[in-house]
């Protein structure tokens, strides 16, 4: 299994994104379709930002000291 974030690849479909979060396709689409992670569209083709992965998991983020 290839580790999609250390790729050169700044768009990653949907499959290589729910893969990155961890999260099944299904939730991935939900959080799309919520607004809480954007995806970018290319004619039909859905991709997502790593940037925008990593943003969402920062803003996620709990628990922990500080």
């Amino acid at each position: 299994m290839k580790n999609v974030l250390n790729d050169f690849k700044i768009l990653l479909t949907p499959a290589d994104a729910s893969e990155a979060l961890s999260i099944s396709p299904r939730k991935l689409w939900s959080l799309t379709a919520g607004g809480e992670i954007p995806c970018v569209r290319i004619g039909r083709s859905v991709r997502y930002c790593i940037d925008d992965l990593r943003a969402y998991v920062q803003r996620n983020r709990k628990g922990g000291a500080k």
